[in-house]
């Protein structure tokens, strides 16, 4: 059943379990926090193409739909078991702007429109060689975000963004979220720490 858009109040950030998530495992998904801040960050408009790599369950790449509802956005995912889930939330949600490319990055990049925003959310290892042929396709005034959970890395990403000619910028999400005990009193919960990684070009 497509999702009823005229609920949604938030602009940014729907609640992780209004997205199909892997079972019985959860966990493979941007959580809400994190999302919020990476969608503000890639500087989307209503008619951006974007390109979400690593796509996973795809809960970036229907938020950004929704914002980028004149645009197209394209999510890559090489994980196969990722695919059906990735389908059914962007059918949920009735995001006929997103094209769900089956392969892995740089490669499955290359027939693509450039992109005005670009997240990556999984490299598969291939994070360097992801940036390096991204910021060749990137369209002017675009916008490149990479979310990070190990300190070594994301110094590593800022590092090229910057020597690619990119303005790069560091932000790190640290959220908690309260949870109801038995008794009824609320204790928070930390989440995992991500780091956001900015690159913008200039014209």
């Amino acid at each position: 059943m497509v999702k009823d858009l005229s609920e949604i109040r938030r602009s940014l950030g729907l609640p992780d379990d209004a997205f199909e998530q892997r079972r019985p495992s959860k966990g493979q998904i941007t959580k809400r926090e994190v999302r919020a801040v990476s969608l503000y960050s890639m500087g989307l408009r209503a008619d951006s193409v974007v390109w979400d790599i690593g796509a996973g369950t795809g809960s970036v790449s229907v938020e950004a739909a929704l914002i980028a509802n004149r645009g197209q956005v394209f999510s890559i995912e090489r994980d196969t078991d990722f695919l059906p889930l990735l389908e059914a939330n962007v059918a949920q949600w009735g995001a006929e702007n997103v094209h769900i490319v089956a392969g892995e990055a740089p490669g499955a990049l290359e027939n693509l429109p450039s992109p005005d925003s670009v997240f990556v959310g999984g490299s598969g290892g291939n994070l360097s060689e992801i940036l390096e042929y991204t910021v060749t396709r990137l369209n002017p005034d675009g916008t490149i975000v990479v979310n990070l959970a190990v300190l070594e890395r994301t110094s590593e990403t800022y590092r090229q963004l910057t020597r690619l000619g990119l303005s790069a910028d560091i932000t790190q999400v640290a959220a908690s979220r309260g949870k109801k005990m038995p008794d009824g009193a609320v204790r928070l919960e930390s989440l995992n720490p991500v780091f956001i990684v900015s690159g913008r070009r200039g014209n």
